[in-house]
C-alpha cells in the first residue's frame, strides 16, 4: 500500500511496473504464473516489489475476465426449531474446517452462512456469485428443486436426496446406527435408550434411528417406545432426555446417542445424578469430535472421520470445476468405524 496524506492507496500492477522497470504485461505475466519468459533476475525483482509494495491481486477484476470467482459457498440450513449459533455445534466446525483447509490449498475462497428454516437458498446463491456450492444436511423438499435453477456444480453432504443434477457425500447413517445399538447388545445390554434429534423423514437422525431399531430386531429384542427420546442435536437435549432416563426408565442401562454432542450432555446429567458412567449406565455416541474424548468417561463413538469429510467435499467440487469428465462419481459414501473407549460396560464379564 501506498500511503499519502493519512490514506492508502491501492497498489496497481502499473506501480510494481513502475518501480521495477518493466511492462506492466511483464508484471501480470509474473503474477498470473505465466513467467516461462522472463528472466530469473526479473521475476525476483517483480516478486520483492510485490511483497515491499503491499501489492493485493483484485480477485473480483479476474472474476470479471474468468467468468470465476474463486468463490465456493457452504450453506449451513438450520433445520431444527433448537435455534443454535452456526457453529455451535462442533460439528459444523469440523466439517468446515475441512472444507476450508482444502479449498485454500487449491487458491479457491470459502463464503459461509447459516440460512434460517424456509429461507430462500436460490437468493444466497445468486447474490454470492459462486463457482460452487455445499450445502449441508437438507431435505427433499420443495426448494432443492429451485437449486436445479443454478448453473453451478453443487454438493449436497448427509442428504437422502437422491437426484442426478447433485453430488452428494454422506455415511450409511442407517448402518452407523445398527453398528452402535449392536455393539451395546454384543455387550450384553438389551434395555437400550436411544436420544437423537428431530425424526424427520429421510433424514440423518432418522437413518440413524432405523439402524437402531434394526439391531435390536436382529436380536429379537422388542422395541419400546418409551425408550426413544427425540428432540434436537445439542447438548441441552442430550441432558434433558438423559434426566428423564433417570426419573422414567430405571431399567436402561444403555444409551445410544445419536451425535456426540447428545452424548456429553447425558453423561452430564447422570453425573449431576450419581449416576455412575458405565458401571450404572453406558453410553454410545455418534461422530467421534474431539469431546468424545473429553467427556468422563472418555466415549465410545461411531467415527466418521469428519475433517477429512470436508475435505473430501472440497475435492469433489474441485475435481467437478477443473474437468467436464463425467467419471467423476456423482455419489461418495464414506466409512464407519466404532472407536472403543470407556464409556460401555461389558455385562457378560465375569463379576
Amino acid at each position: 500500500m501506498y500511503f499519502k496524506e493519512g490514506f492508502t492507496t491501492k497498489v496497481t500492477i502499473k506501480d510494481i511496473a513502475k518501480h521495477v522497470g518493466v511492462s506492466a504485461m511483464t508484471v501480470s505475466n509474473v503474477i498470473n504464473k505465466r513467467s516461462s519468459k522472463v528472466s530469473a533476475d526479473t521475476v525476483t525483482k517483480i516478486e520483492k516489489a510485490i511483497e515491499e509494495l503491499g501489492y493485493v491481486p483484485d480477485y473480483s477484476a479476474r472474476s470479471l475476465v474468468s467468468k470465476k470467482s474463486k468463490m465456493i459457498g457452504v450453506i449451513i440450513p438450520q433445520t431444527e426449531t433448537h435455534k443454535q449459533f452456526l457453529l455451535e455445534n462442533p460439528f459444523y466446525s469440523e466439517i468446515v474446517s475441512g472444507i476450508e483447509s482444502k479449498l485454500r490449498e487449491k487458491n479457491y475462497y470459502m463464503m459461509l452462512t447459516g440460512v434460517d428454516k424456509d429461507s430462500n437458498y436460490l437468493d444466497v446463491l445468486i447474490n454470492w456469485n459462486l463457482d460452487a456450492a455445499i450445502i449441508l444436511g437438507i431435505y427433499q423438499e420443495g426448494f432443492y428443486e429451485q437449486l436445479k435453477k443454478i448453473n453451478i456444480p453443487v454438493l449436497l453432504i448427509d442428504s437422502y436426496i437422491n437426484d442426478g443434477f447433485f453430488y452428494n457425500l454422506g455415511i450409511d447413517d442407517l448402518y452407523g446406527g445398527y453398528i452402535a445399538t449392536k455393539y451395546l447388545i454384543e455387550k450384553g445390554h438389551q434395555d437400550i435408550a436411544i436420544i437423537t434429534g428431530h425424526l424427520k423423514k429421510e433424514g440423518v437422525a432418522e437413518k440413524r434411528f432405523l439402524g437402531y431399531k434394526k439391531a435390536l430386531d436382529e436380536a429379537g429384542i422388542p422395541f419400546n417406545i418409551n425408550y426413544v427420546y427425540a428432540d434436537s442435536v445439542s447438548y441441552e437435549c442430550g441432558i434433558t432426555a438423559g434426566q428423564k432416563i433417570i426419573e422414567e426408565c430405571q431399567a436402561v442401562t444403555a444409551v445410544f446417542a445419536t451425535a456426540d454432542l447428545i452424548a456429553a450432555g447425558a453423561i452430564a446429567s447422570f453425573h449431576a445424578a450419581d449416576i455412575k458412567v458405565p458401571d450404572d449406565i453406558s453410553i454410545i455416541g455418534f461422530d467421534n469430535l474431539s469431546i468424545s474424548k473429553m467427556t468422563y468417561p472418555l466415549l465410545t463413538t461411531v467415527d466418521q472421520k469428519i475433517f477429512e469429510k470436508g475435505m473430501k467435499a472440497a475435492n469433489i467440487l474441485m475435481d467437478t470445476l477443473k474437468s467436464s469428465n463425467s467419471k467423476i462419481e456423482k455419489s461418495v459414501i464414506l466409512d464407519i468405524e466404532i472407536i472403543e473407549r470407556n464409556s460401555v460396560k461389558n455385562m457378560k464379564s465375569k463379576r
